[in-house]
């Protein structure tokens, strides 16, 4: 009947996988790091997200002009013919540092909001049993909230290592007893 997805699918589909915003704050992140050029932006952000996503020219270079045209970024000298490198400006600055805080604030909302989804069954037809482990989820996915944020703060190769055991040990505990019931 159709030849590609209906525009409202597109839509459904670009805004599941990248919430609103989220280019934005990217690219603020890695101009403030350095400045760069909207391919090399593209390629960095594939590169940070294990070749999960890569944001399309279509999305990046209008954001640049964008926040070039508001004042958040300005263009470079580059020496090579047709790169346009960008770097933040002072405003840049500040706009991003609005940025964490808009981030801070949702990150707090999902900490709330996150675990009571997870640890929630509501539609489970055996939801009374499975409330005996409401309360370890909650406190699990609240942990790992928690850990993240610590671990932004004091991040270090040992507790790196210590934590990347744990989860990877973690998971595969939870994926033997997956396994099992899957079996049964």
């Amino acid at each position: 009947m159709f030849d590609s997805p209906p525009p409202f699918r597109q839509w459904i589909r670009h805004v599941a996988s990248v919430p609103k915003g989220f280019l934005r704050h990217y690219v603020l992140k890695l101009l403030k790091e350095k400045p760069m050029s909207g391919s090399e932006i593209m390629e960095e952000i594939e590169k940070e997200t294990g070749g999960r996503w890569k944001p399309s020219p279509g999305s990046v270079y209008p954001l640049l002009a964008w926040l070039q045209d508001n004042g958040y970024t300005k263009e470079i000298p580059t020496k090579e013919t047709g790169m346009k490198r960008y770097m933040l400006t002072e405003q840049g600055e500040k706009f991003f540092g609005e940025e964490i805080k808009l981030k801070e604030k949702l990150q707090k909302k999902l900490e709330f909001l996150v675990p009571q989804l997870f640890s929630g069954f509501w539609f489970h037809p055996h939801r009374e049993k499975l409330q005996e482990i409401q309360e370890p989820v909650k406190r699990f996915i609240t942990a790992l909230f928690n850990l993240r944020r610590t671990l932004e703060e004091n991040l270090t190769d040992q507790t790196l290592k210590e934590v990347g055991e744990f989860l990877n040990n973690t998971a595969e505990k939870i994926e033997e007893i997956n396994r099992r019931l899957a079996g049964n």
